[in-house]
């Protein structure tokens, strides 16, 4: 496809080219193979290429937060593996296409997604908590309390 550039006249009087008219139409990645059906990344696994998870440590705990639009809480497993590996993945199912619609875009991305996280020593895997709104995940992963060294003064003659 041919990117046709739009001309419009600038405050001098002057022909400016303006390079962002063809975008809403052209995409340069339209030819590239990744995005071809038997590409390694393929629309199957966009979404798991596309889940992305913030996690933050808090005195208290490990927060982690996953932006899962659409999804249901039934859809999303959260789970443990291994003694200290979380593991947050799920599906997002094909909308169904009627042979009668014409689609002119399809970027909403479906599929399978798993992301896994090895916690450090400090966690505590028995009190892991998840929530969701509003197409957000919350897995809250409590912290054990770091014990301070006692301190013993020792006095000091002479």
């Amino acid at each position: 496809m041919a990117m046709v550039p739009s001309f419009f006249n600038n405050r001098r009087g002057g022909i400016v080219l303006d390079p962002f008219s063809a975008f809403d139409t052209w995409n340069p990645l339209e030819d590239f193979p990744f995005t071809s059906s038997n590409s390694l990344i393929s629309r199957e696994n966009s979404a798991f290429v596309n889940t992305r998870i913030d996690w933050k440590e808090t005195p208290e705990a490990h927060v982690f937060k996953a932006d899962l639009p659409g999804l249901k809480k039934e859809e999303v497993k959260v789970e443990i593996e291994d003694g200290r590996v979380l593991q947050i993945s799920g599906e997002r199912s094909v909308e169904k296409e009627d042979k009668n619609d014409t689609w002119h875009r399809a970027e909403r991305s479906s599929g399978k997604f798993s992301r896994r996280f090895r916690l450090p020593e400090n966690a505590k895997m028995d009190q892991v908590k998840a929530s969701m709104e509003n197409g957000v995940l919350t897995v809250t992963v409590p912290k054990e309390e770091v014990k301070k060294p006692e301190v013993k003064a020792i006095e000091i003659f002479g």
